[in-house]
């Protein structure tokens, strides 16, 4: 959780410097303006992520397989424990 806290203060501190970079935006800002800039803010972040969901498609797949299906006591009868293992 740390790495990933990290990680964003680093993407928002380059997003605030893009943004301070441009001529039009570094003069509007007054020196409070800019004592009050931080990199925490969040309004950018989707923790769930997003998910876009078409309907009208199908998923991709790849060929069926076969599921294997649960082994029963008759199945493992004949061999010995090494075997199992």
């Amino acid at each position: 959780m740390y790495l990933l806290q990290s990680a964003l203060v680093h993407v928002n501190t380059l997003l605030v410097q893009q943004v301070l970079a441009e001529p039009a935006w570094a003069s509007r800002l007054s020196e409070e303006d800019r004592r009050g800039l931080t990199a925490l803010f969040w309004s950018n972040v989707n923790p769930c992520g997003t998910f876009h969901l078409d309907m009208n498609k199908r998923l991709d797949l790849g060929p069926a397989t076969a599921v294997p299906h649960p082994r029963t006591p008759a199945d493992t009868a004949g061999r010995s424990r090494t075997e199992t293992r």
